[in-house]
């Protein structure tokens, strides 16, 4: 299994906050609904079109406030993978965060998309950090 790792980031929020918004998809339907094609999303499931394909996502482990934990859902991708958004608090107004993603991959699609995957990743991390920052 590969691990593909973001960077850090640091948004200047409470963990806690940032925690709320990750911990379920249906938050998540104002930031992506215009930005894929049929999405879905309840507290604990989400699907989405992605070139042609039907992605389902479910969440598997959440730890307030430390990470979320999400992995492919019947019928999804046919992969095996699990997606962490992991926040570590500085302080009460500092939190760190990254993306990790671990996914079975053959040879011949780590050869094709593995660096893909590593800037795919890191844009996420980005995405989700400024967003968040946004907010505040």
């Amino acid at each position: 299994m590969q691990e593909y790792i973001s960077k850090q980031h640091r948004i200047l929020r409470p963990a806690e906050q940032i925690y709320a918004v990750i911990s379920r998809f249906d938050n998540l339907t104002p930031a992506v609904a215009d930005r894929v094609e049929e999405w879905q999303a309840t507290e604990e499931t989400c699907s989405f079109k992605a070139k042609g394909f039907t992605v389902r996502l479910r969440m598997e482990e959440r730890i307030e406030p430390r990470h979320v934990k999400i992995v492919g859902d019947d019928g999804g991708i046919p992969m095996d993978f699990a997606f962490w958004i992991q926040l570590h608090k500085v302080s009460d107004t500092d939190t760190r965060m990254r993306l990790v993603l671990h996914i079975e991959l053959n040879m011949m699609m780590k050869m094709m998309i593995g660096g893909k995957l590593q800037g795919a990743i890191d844009q996420i991390a980005e995405g989700i950090a400024r967003a968040m920052q946004a907010q505040a």
